[in-house]
This record gives structure tokens, C-alpha cells and sequence, in this order.
């Protein structure tokens, strides 16, 4: 994982309530353990055909969305079952963050140890970005994740929630393995001063 910092990017609007996570990444895609090619599967079920071939007006296969970081959902995105390949699926196709009004608690969960931010909004501001893409398809906002922060075109700031050790290991660019690691010289020293009983236990 590499740092989360500070971009600006396009909105992909898929405003669409109650986005489970079969819709994300159907069901039959979760064989494999490894990340490649869960981009071409995203959406896969509303993105292509009968015969594979892409859907020309759904978003993800239009130019605007190519390139962009930021994905624009409605209500309740990643509800269902829990399954890491859809936040897999959603940062392999290029996506940074996902900004909504609420999220399903395991996605979110899962969402930020795979170096996805899921974004809450209000439905205000919510409704602004909808706004804002639909006159214009190029609009950017600002994700500052060190501050908390989303930013707005006109300057508008809007705070969002995250947990404080998820936000510490996106800054720093490790998942909690990684995070244990780095302290494993406290963790050495820690062990050496209380040693566990059952090695102190003298045999009878």
C-alpha cells in the first residue's frame, strides 16, 4: 500500500440506492484470490451484455470515467454480503474513494483495509455534488484525508467521519499487519520485561 495523500479528481456519478455487493463484484468472480482483472469485473452484471460485449451508457464504460478516482453513489452503497473483493474490484478499476450518505458497516470496514476511503456526506452536500456533475461532467473536488476534509469546486469544506487507526494506517501505507510491524522493537522490549508464566514455570 502506498500513502494516502491529498488529490483532487472527476466524479463517476452511479446514483443508485441500496448498491450491494454482488452488484459490485457478482458472486461467481470471487474464486480467485488474487486483485488482477477485478477491474474488467466490477459492475460486471450492468456493464456488459448477454454476450460480454460493454454497455455503451453505462458510466463505467464511457471516457469520463476513465481516469477518474472518485466514485459518486447513492444511499447505503455496499450493502449485502461481506466480501473484500468489492473494494478490490472498485481500486483495481482506479478508484481512490467513495463518497455517499451512508455506508453498509462491513464494506466500510473492509473498504479501509484495501486503501479504499469511503466518504460521508451529508445529504446536502450529497445533493450539491449531484448538481454539479450533472451540469458539468468535468467538476473535481479536493479529498484531504489528513484534515478530514472534502472539498468542493466553490471552496465549500465538508468534514467526514473515519475511525483514527484505519485514517493512521492510510496516511502511513500499511494495513494492520504492517502497523504491528513497525513497532515490533516496542513489542520485543515489552515481551522481554514480562516474560510469559509459562515459560518461568520451574519443572516439578
Amino acid at each position: 500500500m502506498s500513502r494516502f495523500e491529498r488529490f483532487t479528481s472527476r466524479l463517476v456519478p452511479l446514483l443508485v440506492d441500496n448498491i450491494d455487493t454482488d452488484q459490485i463484484i457478482p458472486a461467481r468472480f470471487l474464486k480467485t484470490i488474487s486483485k488482477e482483472g477485478l477491474d474488467r469485473q466490477l459492475f460486471y452484471d450492468w456493464r456488459y451484455d448477454a454476450e460480454g460485449n460493454p454497455k455503451p451508457d453505462f458510466i463505467l464504460n464511457q471516457p469520463r470515467a476513465q481516469g477518474a478516482q472518485i466514485l459518486l453513489a447513492g444511499d447505503n452503497f455496499g450493502c449485502g454480503s461481506s466480501r473484500e473483493h468489492a473494494p478490490w474490484a472498485l481500486t483495481q478499476f482506479g478508484f481512490r474513494a467513495v463518497i455517499s450518505t451512508s455506508f453498509a458497516d462491513i464494506f466500510r470496514q473492509n473498504a479501509l483495509k484495501n486503501a479504499l476511503l469511503p466518504i460521508m456526506v451529508s445529504p446536502a452536500i450529497h445533493g450539491a455534488l449531484r448538481e454539479a456533475v450533472e451540469r458539468d461532467p468535468d467538476y473535481t473536488v479536493t479529498v484531504d484525508l489528513a484534515a478530514q476534509k472534502l472539498i468542493l469546486a466553490d471552496g465549500t469544506e465538508a468534514e467526514f467521519p473515519i475511525d483514527a487507526f484505519a485514517k493512521d494506517c492510510l496516511l502511513e501505507g500499511v494495513d494492520e499487519l504492517g502497523y504491528i510491524l513497525q513497532h515490533m522493537d516496542a513489542i520485543r522490549a515489552f515481551e522481554a520485561e514480562h516474560p510469559s508464566p509459562i515459560n518461568t514455570l520451574t519443572p516439578a
